[in-house]
């Protein structure tokens, strides 16, 4: 049986296909418990293509990952929403204010979130971010007209709000832009590729996979300066100010996850992880002294696989959970 943490995801990313076009494009694939999941048609990404702008109404609980002008209206109280936003790993977002009509003096408000906040954990995880957590939020019943437009620092991000008056709501448009080095991502697939680059920036980036996956790296080079490879201790990481790290959960925010392994040699080859955890994070902390790189592949675990263990080079882990 999926977890509360898988149901919840899964409940949000078929929103996310339900909300990349009108029910019309939406075709139903054998949606079973344990995969739950929408297949979209092309022919909305066509219609959109000459320029038009996306525009439809809000739900009270949804999912974006697409440009265009949304609208929330209250029919009746609204006391728990929040609309999630996402992006490919390569683009940030950006939610700007177009009307908004709210009684913030009688308890409404309307909120920005740089990240997800899920059942009371974050992403990215405060390790992870560049902003402290209260710097992380803006809620328009503080800012008004100050700050109208907010971008977020990484492919993800939210709006959370409550509307008590029947007729009241907002209209935002949104919008997405090139991100040149990605750090924090969440993946919308259970299956991708991917290079993370952090140039000389001492931070930490993670990327989420909220599905149990096979890993594999191909590629990673820690400590890259001036064309030589710095050498490196022979025994763990521990001390390492660069180094990359796999972690497996329940949950959204890495900092509460168990530490799977750890890679702080550069190499170039094959190293394979199946992780059966709800959710799968690797995570690369940089000290900001060297260039980091690290190319991936990931795909959802099937049957076979999580029962065929014996090819895989490094120990597996969670996999009561499947």
């Amino acid at each position: 049986m999926p977890s509360a943490f898988q149901l919840q995801c899964h409940f949000v990313l078929i929103f996310l296909a339900a909300s990349k076009g009108e029910t019309r494009y939406l075709e139903v694939r054998d949606a079973g418990e344990d995969e739950p999941f929408l297949l979209l048609s092309e022919d909305l990404k066509r219609e959109l293509s000459a320029g038009q702008i996306y525009r439809r109404s809000l739900r009270c609980i949804d999912m974006l990952s697409i440009e265009g002008q949304f609208t929330f209206t209250a029919d009746q109280p609204q006391l728990h929403c929040a609309t999630f936003f996402i992006g490919e790993p390569e683009e940030l977002i950006t939610i700007d204010y177009d009307f908004v009509n709210i009684d913030c003096q009688g308890g409404d408000f309307l909120k920005v979130f740089d990240g997800w906040i899920l059942k009371g954990e974050k992403f990215p995880s405060s390790l992870d971010h560049p902003l402290p957590t209260s710097q992380r939020y803006v809620d328009f019943c503080d800012s008004g007209n100050i700050q109208r437009s907010i971008r977020s620092s990484q492919n993800v991000a939210m709006i959370f709000f409550r509307i008590h008056q029947p007729g009241n709501g907002f209209t935002v448009t949104v919008k997405k832009n090139a991100n040149l080095f990605p750090c924090n991502v969440i993946s919308q697939t259970p299956s991708g590729r991917f290079t993370m680059v952090i140039p000389h920036q001492h931070r930490n980036c993670s990327f989420s996979i909220i599905y149990p996956v096979v890993i594999k790296i191909s590629d990673l080079i820690l400590g890259h300066l001036n064309g030589l490879f710095l050498k490196k201790p022979s025994a763990g990481c521990a001390g390492v100010g660069d180094f990359v790290e796999l972690l497996g959960g329940t949950g959204l925010d890495p900092s509460k996850m168990f530490p799977l392994a750890d890679l702080c040699h550069s190499f170039h080859g094959s190293a394979q992880m199946k992780i059966g955890c709800d959710n799968t994070v690797l995570r690369m902390v940089s000290s900001g002294k060297h260039i980091n790189r690290v190319t991936f592949e990931y795909h959802q675990l099937d049957l076979q696989e999580t029962q065929n263990r014996k090819e895989n080079s490094i120990e597996e882990f969670c996999f009561p959970s499947i």
